[in-house]
């Protein structure tokens, strides 16, 4: 895990020595955008259960979104497209120099769900949570899926988080660096 962490550091470092200009310019799009701060903060519960706040471009209007609760007509049209690409997500660049995240692992959950972990599907809290992984690839489109289905908040508890939960277990118990640098890689191309 040393090479994971020092990988994390100063690969985040790097992105954000390259970034940190963006950043603050879509910072300031989705203040003028949202009519609120462009930066969101939001409780989640990272590695042995401990809560962080994690960081976000605002994409949304009025009360700021969960994956399971949002409604699209909510979304802005510019944070429909930061979150399409994920660039909603490159603050979180902060997060991992903290040490609260790295590039690869369990998405950090809202408050609430890492509490339904049980025996062995805790091991997912022994990690850090990550920005990518297995899970938020095969997801990537979770919103979609969500306001598809009649009952999404029911869907997403029975089918999809616990398909996450396996999918991250996983993740853990085989775990490389290889497979990490292939999940980037992966997501990068997406």
């Amino acid at each position: 895990m040393f090479w994971k962490q020092l990988f994390d550091y100063i690969f985040a470092l790097i992105l954000l020595i390259v970034l940190v200009g963006l950043i603050f310019c879509m910072i300031l799009i989705a203040t003028i955008d949202t009519k609120e701060f462009g930066l969101f903060k939001q409780n989640r519960v990272g590695q042995f259960g401990k809560s962080f706040k994690i960081y976000k471009i605002r994409t949304m209007k009025g009360v700021q979104h969960s994956t399971i609760t949002t409604h699209s007509h909510r979304i802005t049209r510019i944070g429909k497209f930061l979150r399409d690409y994920k660039l909603d997500e490159l603050p979180q660049l902060f997060n991992i120099l903290m040490g609260d995240m790295s590039f690869v692992g369990p998405r950090p959950d809202v408050e609430g769900y890492a509490d339904r972990l049980k025996g062995q599907d805790r091991i997912i809290l022994q990690v850090k949570p990550g920005i990518t992984g297995l899970a938020q690839l095969k997801y990537r489109n979770e919103e979609q899926i969500l306001s598809m289905v009649e009952h999404p908040i029911e869907y997403n508890d029975k089918v999809i988080w616990p398909d996450k939960v396996n999918i991250n277990k996983e993740y853990v118990e085989k775990w490389t660096f290889q497979k990490d640098l292939y999940y980037i890689l992966k997501t990068v191309l997406k």
